[in-house]
């Protein structure tokens, strides 16, 4: 059983135990005490077990019997929509296994027939094979009994190794599909008939990371040159301890680092953001205000904060500054340049809103003995307020910027698959093997921006080459891909 609390009718009744506790002289300071800190104590409990995904950073699978909402319906017809590519099954010209049918012409009434063609059906299967490859390289010897044997490729260095496919499948499902060691066994011992060890997996995803450096230096190169740049971070376990794995992407290039550190000292080992002079999409994580480039915040974040304040604080406001950011969206996805009267119109909007919240949302005072030293707690409805005040450039940067989006869901979105991995193992067991993690998903993070699918982007690695949109780089730039 769950017990609901309506949050407004909670802080009223709080603030009337509150004024009548002021007010009554026949009340002990003891017991003044006594119910102030039962008070703060409900303050605390009511704002903790009020968050859920609507109003805070909290994930849907968190909220208490979550109900999946209906989705509207849509105005589309169903089926393929217009400029749609279609994916229906088509009869192949150069089918592999040609079946003929024969009639059984007992079971056909009396009669002469003549042969006219046939009709064609076709069932699309799938065939998995081991193919092994034996390279005999010729021996020669002359009549003084020297000896020479013709030249392995460079590729092939032992007696028995896995190809390039077998490595490709491996780090593929590892890494990008998330399979588990063990369970990848399973499937190539069961499936492929190739027996493969836990060391042989890990080095697989190894040789992978090394023979990536090249893309992890470009990678850094290319989002540094972003017009706009998203970043993000979250926690991650390493081998029971919380460490952080920070990310910065674009709509074509992602990169993600682990480190031990959340704040500036992480951010420059990483190697993007200290020379980035872009604009910067983020949750307002202060560390990123200490680069001297343009910020624009996440709305995503404000939405869920104004949800907060105007249902657990009772913050009216708060809901109205919702339905005009959400307003602004609009009209912005509209019309992408908004011209000078509507941003002028938005921002007197903007500040009459914080203007309103002033008085609904009053600062906390600062009379008090002794004076309390450094900054005075706010709630967090006031800190809101104080923030869309003090960064209303960065707030509304969407609505001035056609190329920077409301919200920040790039960045997160590609750091979501990070949390899958860490539901599915429970952790890393070493920051390097974290370090591999990070620099294989980047890679192919990357390659699916560009259009390249994983299969293709993990054989061109093992094969000793890069897709086009890399290799297009290397060669504009020879000297620095070295």
């Amino acid at each position: 059983m769950i017990l609901k609390i309506d949050p407004v009718s909670l802080n009223k009744t709080i603030a009337d135990v509150e004024k009548s506790l002021a007010e009554d002289p026949q009340v002990s300071p003891t017991v003044k005490s006594a119910v102030s800190l039962l008070i703060v104590v409900v303050k605390m409990m009511a704002g903790h077990f009020g968050l859920d995904s609507a109003n805070s950073s909290k994930p849907p699978s968190s909220d208490p019997l979550r109900k999946r909402k209906d989705k509207a319906p849509s105005e589309r017809k169903p089926g393929g929509q217009p400029n749609h590519i279609g994916s229906t099954l088509m009869q192949s010209l150069t089918p592999d296994k040609i079946k003929m049918l024969k009639i059984k012409r007992r079971q056909l009434p009396k009669g002469d027939y003549t042969e006219q063609g046939y009709e064609a059906r076709q069932v699309i299967d799938l065939q998995i094979n081991r193919v092994i490859t034996e390279y005999r390289a010729q021996i020669l010897v002359n009549e003084k009994g020297q000896r020479f044997v013709a030249e392995f490729p460079a590729e092939v260095t032992r007696p028995v190794q896995y190809g390039a496919s077998v490595k490709s499948n491996a780090v593929g499902m590892s890494m990008f599909q998330l399979i588990p060691y063990d369970r990848l066994q399973t499937q190539f011992a069961e499936r492929f008939n190739i027996a493969l060890s836990i060391g042989s997996l890990n080095n697989f995803n190894v040789e992978a990371y090394e023979r990536l450096e090249l893309f992890e230096s470009l990678a850094k190169l290319q989002l540094t040159a972003a017009h706009v740049l998203h970043v993000d971070e979250t926690g991650i376990n390493i081998n029971g301890k919380r460490l952080w794995l920070h990310t910065a992407s674009s709509d074509q290039w992602t990169l993600f680092y682990p480190h031990e550190k959340r704040g500036k000292i992480a951010m420059d080992a990483m190697g993007v953001l200290p020379n980035f002079k872009g604009t910067a999409v983020h949750d307002h994580w202060k560390p990123y205000y200490l680069y001297s480039c343009l910020h624009a915040l996440c709305n995503a974040h404000h939405l869920r904060e104004l949800t907060y304040a105007f249902e657990k604080d009772g913050q009216q406001w708060a809901h109205d500054m919702q339905i005009l950011l959400l307003e602004i969206k609009k009209a912005a996805e509209e019309n992408p340049l908004l011209e000078t009267k509507q941003l002028t119109l938005y921002r007197k909007k903007y500040r009459a809103l914080l203007k309103k919240a002033e008085a609904e949302c009053p600062g906390p005072t600062t009379s008090s003995d002794p004076p309390k030293i450094g900054r005075i707690k706010r709630s967090k409805s006031r800190n809101l307020l104080e923030r869309l005040r003090k960064y209303e450039q960065d707030v509304l940067r969407f609505m001035t910027d056609v190329d920077v989006p409301f919200t920040n869901n790039l960045g997160e979105r590609d750091l979501r698959m990070t949390k899958v991995q860490q539901k599915i193992s429970g952790c890393f067991r070493s920051i390097d093997g974290a370090k591999v993690f990070c620099r294989i998903r980047s890679y192919l993070s990357t390659c699916r921006k560009h259009g390249v699918g994983v299969g293709i982007a993990l054989d061109c690695l093992f094969n000793g080459t890069w897709p086009d949109f890399i290799l297009e780089i290397i060669q504009k730039n020879p000297q620095g891909a070295e």
